[in-house]
């Protein structure tokens, strides 16, 4: 089955264009520069940018029978057929007897399955094919990224357990354990791809984290404090908790497989998974000092200095004192409130010299690691860990189309931005302030156009005037700057007599951002949508509709969207005066990485964004994602499948971390 990678649409593996949307299925598209490209292609030729998602491949071998790469052991005898980087392909069997012994039967180029899907990125180690238990690591990339993941796959397909699947050969034992354990990546455990044997060899591939930086070298910034520290090891006490059952928690007693990704978040390279204990009913594991002998080595190999309390703490764990990670956890959560204390007072003294970020923006954020959902350990009081948090970086883009039925443009949109980084000698803090307006008018030509034009400059106008302190303005502020601009344009039209559906009119939605603060107004059907990775899509406002209004009294959406006015706009700016309209001012806190999308209804009409959130707004919170290309994808998108009206989105990216001044 093939996912069209435009509208998430099932299509045959016949399929060359997605048989709903007409995308091509036989090539890919570069994220950069739009150029399309082979499925197989690893970077693009016209921007160099790597384009194909790159996947780590583990093989490990058991006994003493020489592996043949094949996908299933009673086919060793037969041909099979492995293309070395262009060359006419050869039989399996014969390439085996002429190839040196030391010499590995596959090379970079070649595909390291018989579906001819994963194509090797480097050659497999030289002594591994003749090896006795041993292990190799060798990047691939998937040939065919629109199939799905042959492991979800096969768990959807089959009625089977897990143990039932091993048992049968269909998913080899090296696999159980990464798919016991999907259910908590949000914790550090890397994703699976796929799994199948090689002879007597096993091969999972899992997600490549090799860009990822070590725990290590973050550990020797100066600018992680002791607040994080604290942080890291209480996640690494949960996942102590979370391994226990599937007998590696090994994977945490290594320094190498500690990494952290663009947002610094923990996550595990590998899980050290050991077979053989699998069937073991009981195994002797490393006691919880072994955890404290590992944040020991982080400080030793960083030669950062331990402070007071950790020390203490380190200690009682190699005494014994502390011999649970109960117990772990409780210490752990007494040293951050106490340092959480520090880090205030500290505040309050250095305010007058330096301000990092306004008062109102202070209040500590409860960044909670996420509930373990049907996990097989008891871990039912699991700490939240309270930090503060500020903004790392704000970045945006806007575009407007006039789509494909109108013959001019009624929408109109503005941002205006001011960032400023300040270097401090323990942390690096970026200040913003951005202003982001989108309007939908209405009128007609030389009627909506002006509109939504006019409260643009309005509300920019006012803003600039009324908008000097360094928190947000309060929303009284915020309510005078809609009534001015409903003003602005309502004078417009007494001044010409307009009347009916000739007076012209606009929806508004309009968001301000103040470092971690948002504040956000909006009058008509104008939309302001947020995408998290915890939370997915959530659409913030609620349209001002005959629809929502008869919800709102309490009547079924089935039947007050049967309304033949169901859509008919409650309000908007313009048609009357201030008596007429009831802006609506909300303020949120940007408590994680986080995309917001404003937009006019030929985006959100139809449903389109909750229907196609994964895969055109997902990725665009990571910083690699190109928002000018993100926010074309979404025009294109709305044509394709709307484009009745005039298009007009806003992207904002915030991306957020930690805000941890304590002094170590």
């Amino acid at each position: 089955m093939l996912i069209c990678p435009q509208c998430n649409f099932e299509n045959p593996n016949s399929n060359k264009f997605c048989q709903n949307c007409g995308a091509s299925l036989t090539e890919k598209e570069c994220q950069q520069c739009g150029v399309f490209l082979p499925l197989d292609a690893i970077q693009c030729h016209s921007c160099d940018t790597v384009c194909s998602e790159i996947w780590l491949a583990i093989a490990i071998k058991e006994g003493e029978e020489v592996a043949v790469a094949v996908d299933d052991p009673k086919d060793v005898e037969k041909e099979d057929k492995v293309e070395i980087e262009g060359e006419e392909t050869k039989n399996v069997e014969e390439d085996k007897e002429n190839i040196p012994q030391e010499t590995p039967s596959l090379f970079v180029a070649s595909y390291l399955d018989s579906q001819e899907r994963y194509k090797m990125l480097e050659p497999l180690p030289a002594l591994f094919e003749n090896a006795v238990n041993a292990q190799a690591y060798v990047k691939v990339i998937d040939c065919q990224p629109y199939q799905v993941s042959p492991i979800d796959a096969m768990l959807a397909n089959s009625q089977s357990s897990i143990d039932t699947l091993v048992a049968e050969a269909k998913i080899p034992n090296l696999a159980k354990t990464y798919i016991a354990l999907q259910p908590h990546r949000n914790l550090g455990i890397p994703l699976i791809h796929d799994a199948w044997q090689l002879g007597n060899m096993q091969v999972i591939l899992i997600e490549d984290r090799s860009e990822w930086v070590y725990l290590l070298e973050l550990w020797q910034d100066d600018k992680i404090t002791s607040l994080q520290i604290i942080h890291y090891f209480s996640q690494m006490t949960q996942l102590w908790d979370l391994l226990e059952p599937f007998n590696c928690r090994e994977s945490l007693l290594d320094l190498m497989n500690l990494r952290v990704d663009e947002d610094q978040s923990l996550g595990l390279q590998r899980l050290y998974v050991d077979i053989r204990k699998e069937s073991e009913a009981s195994v002797e594991e490393a006691p919880i000092k072994a955890l404290g002998t590992i944040w020991q080595a982080l400080f030793r190999e960083s030669q950062r200095t331990q402070f007071g309390n950790l020390l203490e703490l380190l200690g009682n764990l190699e005494s014994g004192k502390i011999a649970t990670s109960e117990e772990l956890r409780s210490h752990l959560q007494l040293i951050s409130t106490d340092l959480q204390g520090d880090n205030q007072s500290e505040d309050s003294e250095n305010a007058e010299n330096v301000t990092v970020a306004s008062s109102e923006n202070s209040n500590p954020t409860i960044l909670q690691l996420d509930e373990l959902e049907q996990s097989p350990t008891k871990i039912d009081d699991t700490p939240t860990i309270v930090l503060p948090m500020q903004l790392a970086s704000l970045e945006n883009a806007g575009l407007t189309d006039v789509g494909k039925q109108r013959d001019h443009n009624e929408d109109y949109f503005g941002i205006e931005t001011k960032i400023d980084k300040v270097d401090l000698p323990k942390s690096r803090v970026a200040q913003a302030r951005g202003l982001y307006i989108l309007c939908d008018g209405m009128g007609g030509h030389a009627g909506g156009e002006v509109a939504s034009e006019l409260a643009v400059s309005t509300l920019r106008r006012y803003f600039q005037q009324n908008w000097k302190s360094e928190g947000l303005p309060s929303e009284e502020v915020i309510r005078e700057a809609v009534f001015q601009a409903n003003q602005a344009i309502h004078n417009i039209n007494q001044e010409d007599a307009r009347s009916g559906v000739g007076r012209m009119g606009t929806t508004l939605v309009v968001v301000l951002i103040q470092d971690t603060r948002v504040a956000v107004a909006h009058v008509g059907d104008s939309r302001l949508y947020r995408v998290t990775r915890k939370g997915g899509l959530e659409q913030i406002t609620v349209d001002h509709e005959v629809g929502q209004r008869e919800i709102s009294r309490g009547v079924e959406s089935s039947i007050a969207y049967s309304r033949p006015d169901a859509y008919q706009l409650t309000q908007a700016l313009g048609p009357r005066d201030n008596d007429f309209i009831a802006p609506e001012v909300q303020f949120l806190e940007i408590n994680e990485d986080s995309l917001f999308v404003l937009t006019s209804d030929g985006l959100s009409d139809n449903d389109l964004l909750e229907k196609n959130w994964q895969s055109n707004l997902l990725n665009l919170i990571s910083s690699e994602a190109n928002l000018e290309k993100g926010v074309r994808d979404l025009i294109d998108l709305a044509n394709q499948y709307n484009g009745h009206d005039n298009i007009t989105a806003i992207l904002i990216r915030a991306k957020v971390r930690p805000n941890l001044e304590s002094q170590l």
